[in-house]
């Protein structure tokens, strides 16, 4: 294996240009990363291309919502909380009755 390979993991974030992207394969023996970006587009990177690209390592984002292609507003989330879910969640096996 390459060893410029060698320090990357899958599910690792990565950000160059201010996009975000996550490592999600590894191919040793054609030497490519392969990755996909924040919103959703595949990619794959050789070890030039890789270099060129200096992507540095970031925290994955808090907003899953890109890679789905819809807004927060789409899915219910509104400062952290699901809209029509409450509060408290309560045990779904309390809901068996004991008969």
């Amino acid at each position: 294996m390459a060893e410029w390979l060698g320090d990357l993991t899958i599910g690792q974030w990565f950000e160059a240009d201010g996009e975000p992207f996550e490592v999600i394969g590894i191919d040793a023996q054609a030497e490519l990363v392969l990755v996909q970006h924040y919103d959703g587009t595949l990619e794959d990177y050789d070890f030039e291309t890789w270099m060129a690209l200096a992507a540095r390592p970031c925290a994955p984002p808090e907003d899953y919502s890109g890679a789905l292609d819809i807004e927060r507003d789409d899915y219910g989330e509104r400062d952290g909380i699901s809209a029509g879910r409450p509060a408290h969640w309560d045990n779904p096996l309390d809901l068996l009755r004991d008969d």
